[in-house]
């Protein structure tokens, strides 16, 4: 077994999310899970079938995250994997309903941080073994901390 670390290209002002999934079908029920999810939306969806013609099948609104999420498809060479970039939306606005489509096995990540995958290749082929999710703690919270957390929360309407 060899290990890799493949870094996922996320493009300027844009969300990454990083899963698994089971079937072909999961291009099309993902596709109308994030273009439902609110007005405006962009997005690109890669996805690497793992039989028959093992080919990385692409979607999506925006053919700037289109491509990316193709080259991260092509980089990470895993297969049953899925990677969708959005712009003009956040992860958690379609996140739940992502990870309750019928096909999705696992969400590995959902974030703009720097993301680096640790890729396990054997004579099958690879798989994705995690991830590693922007950068380490620098401290603990401190009040200031808490009270621009509830200001941000709150700005974004995420909270009232």
């Amino acid at each position: 077994m060899e290990l890799t670390v493949v870094s996922m290209q996320i493009p300027e002002g844009a969300n990454l999310i990083l899963g698994q999934s089971h079937f072909i079908k999961t291009v099309e029920d993902v596709y109308e899970i994030i273009i439902t999810s609110g007005l405006g939306v962009e997005f690109g969806l890669a996805f690497s079938e793992a039989s028959g013609d093992c080919l990385i099948r692409v979607d999506g609104n925006n053919k700037e995250l289109m491509d990316a999420a193709t080259e991260n498809a092509r980089a990470l060479a895993a297969g049953h994997t899925f990677n969708i970039l959005l712009r003009k939306a956040f992860p958690i606005n379609m996140l739940n309903a992502i990870k309750m489509c019928q096909e999705v096995c696992t969400i590995y990540c959902a974030t703009a941080n720097p993301v680096q995958v640790i890729v396990a290749e054997t004579e099958l082929g690879r798989g994705i073994l995690g991830v590693i999710d922007g950068f380490p703690p620098k401290g603990v919270e401190h009040e200031a901390g808490r009270a621009w957390r509830h200001e941000i929360l709150r700005k974004l309407n995420y909270k009232r």
